[in-house]
């Protein structure tokens, strides 16, 4: 049994190599040239093409309290087709951006995530005879990255079963030969990933086979107060028109901003709806004013983002 921080550590490193975060981006939008599963969202980049992107949503969307339920549902039935326009739709994918915000997206996240692929991953361990809180990172890594039982055989061909082998040798050539299977694919998009192997190999040599803490994963420190932290990039104030929105330095940064973005978005502006107010959004909001016949001052009072913010 895995204890509740090395199961978090685990996690966290599979969220490191989807979105580079320790805690996730639960807002994270990626379109990768090339990948069979097309659009792919959150913490660990669940896609369209799997189909588990429409499962995702629809049940978020079947939660009552789902801030943006009643928004993304117009979209499930073109997830459930899996229709690859989705790729290429900005108001979906900055609706998709805004839902981190909300604790109903973050809190369905991690029970979808974990349902289908910890615990999965989980139990593939226990029955391959593997213990260790690297080794179950491993297998977890296999079930959210694809081919899990491809390369558990080929490591099983060339030294033997865990049982046989010893666990850490088993690992060690698990590692070998994905590390291997990624770098010579015919796929681009698979031959980029080989890093995951590499940072593996990295907490192999290190001899971190529990996951002990502080550990550094792609230059990013995973300790307890980096997997307790507030998952970067998510909002939970300040409320629209609670204060003028404008270019300044710093930059604001809020979910008044996003959910001003958004609403651009909304009208057909090209803005992506990171929840900063930067040059981009000072230059849509000016484009809005002078289209609306309003003096053009790239602030954002009280009325206009009543107006902007349904």
């Amino acid at each position: 049994m895995l204890t509740t921080t090395q199961r978090k550590t685990a996690q966290s490193i599979l969220n490191l190599f989807e979105t580079s975060e320790v805690q996730g981006d639960y807002g994270k939008v990626t379109l990768i040239a090339g990948d069979t599963g097309h659009l792919s969202f959150g913490r660990s980049q669940t896609t369209l093409g799997s189909g588990n992107l429409h499962t995702l949503l629809q049940r978020y969307c079947a939660n009552a309290g789902a801030r943006f339920g009643a928004r993304l549902a117009v979209y499930l039935p073109r997830f459930e087709a899996r229709d690859i326009t989705l790729d290429h739709d900005p108001k979906l994918h900055n609706l998709l951006r805004a839902s981190a915000d909300d604790p109903v997206m973050r809190d369905t996240q991690d029970s979808f995530f974990d349902e289908f692929y910890w615990q999965p991953a989980a139990r593939a361990a226990e029955r391959t005879g593997i213990a260790c809180a690297l080794g179950v990172a491993l297998v977890y890594d296999g079930h959210v990255h694809g081919s899990w039982g491809k390369i558990r055989d080929l490591a099983n061909a060339e030294v033997g079963q865990v049982t046989r082998a010893g666990e850490q040798r088993w690992l060690q050539t698990y590692v070998a030969t994905r590390q291997h299977w990624l770098a010579t694919s015919s796929r681009s998009d698979l031959r980029a990933t080989v890093y995951r192997m590499e940072a593996f190999q990295r907490i192999i040599d290190q001899g971190y086979w529990g996951l002990e803490l502080p550990l550094v994963v792609r230059d990013k420190e995973i300790s307890l107060a980096t997997l307790n932290a507030t998952p970067p990039g998510c909002y939970d104030g300040p409320q629209p028109g609670t204060r003028p929105l404008a270019l300044q330095s710093p930059m604001l940064r809020g979910l008044d901003v996003r959910l001003l973005q958004l609403g651009l978005s909304d009208q057909g502006m090209d803005i992506k709806a990171d929840g900063i107010y930067g040059q981009t959004c000072l230059r849509r909001i000016k484009e809005y004013q002078a289209a609306h016949d309003m003096p053009v001052t790239g602030v954002a009072d009280a009325a206009l983002i009543a107006r902007l913010v349904s």
